[in-house]
């Protein structure tokens, strides 16, 4: 049996939401007047709120405005690499490095399963040394040269996370029932993945995650203690 620890990144290993800092990041360096941009990301943030855009949406508007809707591939992959050493640095709970480590001690196949787009995801679990990611993916120009303000399928979020581990599952060819996969969130969001879980864990749980990991009777830890 195949023994998996996957992980959500955003707020259960690192201390703080990833997206903004990064395009904050990638715009200071990339393209430093894009910073005036700002107040129309804000814009975006408050049209989520309004529901009058979705969170694929946001996350297309805000990288197309802070990063440009298409941009070299060896650019944003070089962001992606300076970003993740800050974040692996500065920005990962120490108790979570100590369970990733604890988990492989026990042979268990760690996996990063994030909303965050793949292309600086990848580059923070390589830094910490995670196996796989499961993320929101992108679109390229045919030759590759090109990264493109798009998302490729479906945001890696609620429902759509657990649907995109089970298509990683198939592609691996590991079946439901020759696994035993231990997942970990900091947020209700994730109550799909958890419940399919053989073991679920509240990490840091905001309180509805908290309440309803009373109810289901899950795991809870306080890594930012």
């Amino acid at each position: 049996m195949q023994q998996l620890a996957i992980y959500d990144m955003d707020k259960t290993i690192t201390r703080w939401p990833t997206w903004t800092p990064f395009l904050c990041y990638a715009a200071a360096l990339g393209a430093p007047w894009r910073l005036i941009l700002l107040p129309f990301v804000g814009l975006c943030l408050i049209g989520y709120a309004c529901r009058a855009i979705d969170r694929a949406q946001l996350k297309e508007l805000t990288q197309a405005l802070m990063i440009g809707r298409t941009v070299r591939a060896a650019k944003i992959d070089a962001l992606a690499s300076g970003f993740a050493g800050l974040v692996t640095r500065r920005g990962v709970y120490r108790a979570a490095r100590a369970r990733i480590a604890a988990d492989r001690t026990e042979g268990r196949r760690i996996v990063l399963a994030t909303a965050s787009y793949g292309f600086y995801a990848n580059a923070i679990a390589s830094q910490l040394g995670l196996d796989d990611v499961i993320a929101t993916r992108s679109i390229y120009s045919d030759d590759g040269s090109l990264l493109i303000a798009r998302i490729d399928g479906e945001n890696c979020y609620g429902p759509a996370k657990l649907r995109m581990i089970e298509a990683w599952l198939a592609d691996n060819h590991m079946a439901r029932a020759d696994i035993h996969a231990r997942f970990y969130s900091d947020h209700v969001s994730d109550a799909p993945t958890l419940a399919w879980a053989d073991e679920a864990i509240a990490v840091n749980p905001h309180a509805p995650l908290r309440a309803l990991a009373g109810k289901r009777h899950w795991s809870v830890v306080d890594w930012a203690r």
